[in-house]
């Protein structure tokens, strides 16, 4: 059996074998709810009724807003409790707070937390983008979402 050397391949140069990936326009294309759900999510409005999305959206709203106002109570009680407290051993003896050195504290910790939202803006915009287009994308089950949200606060 008679093998045949294939001829030699010409190989392109290192510059035009490689493609330059854009990450930043890749993102904007395909988002991570692609890879989760598939290129068929897109919006509601294509799936849904409108009675069904107003319903999914109030659902999920109140439940968010019921867990919100729980959670915010929690952390409201424990809080306070902490600071009654504190005031309550400050004015008993039992703790003597430096108010110099709380300030001092507080000051620095304010400059600290300009620094980082500073730092911080371009990946808040984005995110602030996303939710605006989401919910300009899906407004039925956004505005459900909102309204059963504030009845979930106030149940």
């Amino acid at each position: 059996m008679e093998t045949q050397n294939a001829p030699p391949q010409e190989y392109e140069s290192d510059d035009d074998s490689y493609k330059v990936l854009d990450l930043t326009e890749y993102e904007r294309r395909y988002h991570w709810w692609n890879q989760v759900f598939g290129h068929s999510s897109g919006p509601m409005v294509e799936k849904y009724s409108v009675a069904t999305q107003i319903v999914m959206g109030g659902v999920s709203g109140w439940c968010a807003g019921f867990l919100f106002q729980k959670v915010g109570k929690l952390a409201a009680t424990t809080v306070d409790g902490g600071f009654l407290l504190l005031q309550t051993a400050s004015h008993s003896g039992y703790v003597l707070i430096g108010w110099k050195r709380v300030e001092k504290g507080v000051n620095k910790a304010k400059r600290q937390i300009k620094k980082r939202a500073n730092k911080a803006a371009p990946e808040i915009n984005n995110i602030i983008e996303e939710a605006t287009e989401f919910v300009k994308q899906n407004i039925v089950i956004s505005s459900g979402f909102v309204g059963g949200f504030l009845l979930g606060l106030a149940s």
